[in-house]
């Protein structure tokens, strides 16, 4: 079987069948294709896994070529061949995703070296990118990625609460992905199907509150010009999730008891009894053992609440969760954004495992993103978090300022953290740090 299918495109016929010849010999499948229109044809039908290309063709040239590939999402390597006064415009090909640049009259022993360099690396770049996306996938619960321990036993929870109709509240620091879980305890629920109502108790205000959950009556005070359902009525049948459940003021936390009670509630300012059934899902970021004991929140409402709860850990507790998160956000960003990025550097990674996290995992992913945008390169570099830094940084908790240290410093620095993260699996870190396995070891020896 042939190592790869390489398609040749130049316009110079003698061209094309020497360096076909050659690489034929080398064990390649080798494709030709005399301009750039009859390449396109070639990659769309016939597909290649390296192009050799002329840069200067009549009619579609190299470049041309090249953004044609991209345009049509084809990742497929490019090296350009170009005589020694184009120099500049192979550069610049470069700069549009080209792996490299050759000169004519092209030295064979170069591009055999080139070609085997290329593949190599390719094949070691869908070798990762299968291993992530086994990973992400064994490690994924809808929209919510996590290895750790904690957030596997979340998961298993969630699996084991869903099919239920009981009360579930989620407790956590805010960024932690709370209404995530809700999301996904409803959709793996019997109750998918139906409505799923989220409401931000902690935006409204009393008044508001009550109107928005139970509905009002018209007339029932100023500016309630028309009957109005409330999201107890529309969630008949679905889930209804009440964020910020810790901000409720009194008055409404006895119209909440009284609801869970019998699932019966009033509208404001009327007298007809509704009944529905409605699966309710909590959720706040406030100690309610403490506002319990503190007299804010009702005792015996609590105690209807917290039939199941679910604590999601703070993100600083399960740093072994960032890498794999980081790959999900850049995957996700780089997407959105339309740019060719394939992950973050180990010294970049080094300080993402170090940073402290206040804002969670929201606050990871906001970093992402604006690295992402900033980017232009395919790997994002450390440059690209300015935020961390200060007493919140890798520098206060060891991390070798960056500049002023060495290469070695930075690089153990990685290593070590790296294996910190992921409880010493020297495999797995090998993994995150896209270096081999002997390196890490020999490293290990070396500090």
């Amino acid at each position: 079987m042939p190592e790869a299918t390489i398609l040749v495109v130049d316009d110079e016929k003698n061209t094309r069948e020497a360096l076909s010849k050659i690489l034929r010999e080398d064990g390649y499948d080798v494709l030709t294709a005399a301009d750039g229109y009859h390449a396109m044809d070639v990659i769309t039908h016939e597909g290649a896994d390296l192009i050799l290309a002329d840069l200067k063709m009549p009619g579609m040239d190299g470049i041309e070529l090249l953004s044609r590939t991209r345009l049509k999402g084809l990742d497929v390597p490019f090296v350009m061949m170009t005589a020694y006064g184009t120099v500049e415009s192979a550069v610049d090909a470069m700069k549009k995703g080209a792996e490299d640049y050759l000169t004519k009259p092209v030295n064979i022993e170069e591009l055999e070296i080139q070609i085997k360099r290329i593949l190599a690396h390719r094949k070691l770049l869908v070798e990762a990118k299968q291993l992530r996306d086994r990973l992400r996938d064994k490690y994924k619960f809808e929209n919510i990625i996590g290895s750790s321990p904690q957030m596997q036993a979340v998961f298993k929870t969630v699996e084991q609460v869903a099919p239920s109709r009981a009360t579930v509240l989620i407790t956590g620091e805010s960024g932690t992905g709370k209404e995530l879980i809700a999301s996904a305890i409803h959709q793996n629920g019997p109750r998918a199907d139906n409505p799923y109502i989220k409401v931000s108790c902690g935006a409204l205000s009393e008044n508001l509150l009550e109107s928005e959950l139970f509905g009002h009556e018209k007339g029932s005070f100023t500016g309630a010009l028309f009957t109005r359902q409330g999201r107890f009525e529309i969630a008949d049948g679905g889930t209804i999730f009440l964020d910020e459940i810790g901000d409720i003021t009194p008055s409404t936390q006895v119209k909440l008891l009284g609801f869970l009670q019998d699932k019966k509630f009033e509208r404001v300012g009327g007298n007809k009894t509704f009944s529905v059934d409605v699966r309710l899902i909590a959720a706040t970021n406030k100690d309610l053992d403490k506002v319990v004991a503190e007299g804010a929140f009702r005792q015996d409402l609590y105690y209807r609440l917290n039939v199941i709860t679910i604590k999601m850990p703070p993100l600083r507790e399960k740093m072994s969760d960032v890498p794999l998160l980081v790959d999900h956000f850049v995957a996700k960003y780089a997407k959105e954004n339309n740019k060719d990025i394939r992950s973050v550097s180990p010294d970049a990674l080094a300080a993402l495992m170090s940073y402290r996290w206040p804002g969670n995992v929201r606050e990871l992913e906001n970093m992402i993103e604006r690295a992402v945008v900033m980017c232009n390169e395919r790997v994002i570099g450390r440059q690209y978090f300015p935020v961390i830094t200060g007493t919140d940084g890798p520098e206060a908790l060891g991390m070798p300022a960056i500049p002023g240290s060495s290469l070695e410093d930075i690089e153990k620095f990685a290593i070590q953290k790296t294996l910190e993260a992921v409880g010493g699996n020297r495999t797995r870190a090998a993994e995150i740090l896209k270096i081999s396995l002997r390196k890490i070891q020999y490293k290990l020896k070396e500090f």
